[in-house]
């Protein structure tokens, strides 16, 4: 093997090396993106049903926003399951 080939077969390895980091790191940087998305995602929803946005001394408010929201879902998924009865399954 000649300088020439050593040359080129180095900066192959090396380049296969750099690829190989960057294949790593954006699997790590993805995973993560997700990850706080979902996490951010739980924080909301946990906010949003929990009655979150209310005035935290007004009791009432806090738990009639917990009612409302839950009943609210409960209807939206009846409604759902209602109407893919009707008009997809019959």
């Amino acid at each position: 093997m000649n300088r020439r080939d050593e040359i080129e077969a180095e900066r192959k390895r090396a380049s296969e090396a750099a690829l190989a980091g960057v294949v790593r790191d954006s699997e790590v940087v993805g995973t993560s993106a997700f990850a706080r998305m979902a996490r951010h995602t739980g924080e909301r929803l946990e906010a949003h049903f929990g009655g979150g946005d209310a005035d935290p001394d007004d009791r009432v408010e806090v738990w009639g926003r917990r009612i409302g929201r839950i009943l609210g879902l409960i209807f939206a998924a009846a409604l759902v399951v209602h109407l893919v009865r009707t008009y997809v399954i019959g």
